[in-house]
Order: C-alpha cells, then structure tokens, then sequence
C-alpha cells in the first residue's frame, strides 16, 4: 500500500484516467464495429467521416498509437469503398 501523499495522489488520477481511456477506447471499438458490420453504401459513407473522427481524437490523447490509428482508418476506407 502506498505511504506517500503524492503517491496516493498518483493512484487516484491513475484510476481516474483508466476510467477515462477504458471509456473512449470502447466507443471507438463499438463504432469501428458498426461501421465493418455496415452493408448500406450510402449509410457507411455518411458514417465514415465519424469513425475516423472519433480515431484520430483517441490516437491524438494517446489512448492508441497513431499508427494503429491509421491502419484502421484504411481498412474501414477500403471495407467502404468496396462496398
């Protein structure tokens, strides 16, 4: 168990931003998800721009790496375009 102030601190803010990562990194998954499962062309083009959106937001705080962030957004480009 942690004896330090700061060190309790830093439990705490941890806890609070694994919440928070945990949060965004479903979400993203989930949309990721509903967009591969997307048979509708006209439907996945409108939800495209979203999804890559809600990436780009999630690489840019480090939740993901940048380029895991850009592999999935070419191949949810190519799963589009081949729609």
């Amino acid at each position: 168990m942690a004896t330090h102030k700061s060190a309790k601190k830093r439990i705490r803010s941890d806890n609070t931003k694994r919440l928070h990562n945990r949060y965004y990194s479903k979400t993203a998954r989930k949309a990721v998800k509903s967009l591969r499962n997307t048979s509708n062309k006209d439907e996945a083009r409108e939800k495209l721009p979203k999804v890559v959106s809600l990436i780009d937001r999630i690489a840019k705080k480090n939740i993901i790496h940048k380029n895991k962030a850009s592999n999935l957004k070419s191949k949810l480009t190519r799963h589009v375009n081949s729609l």
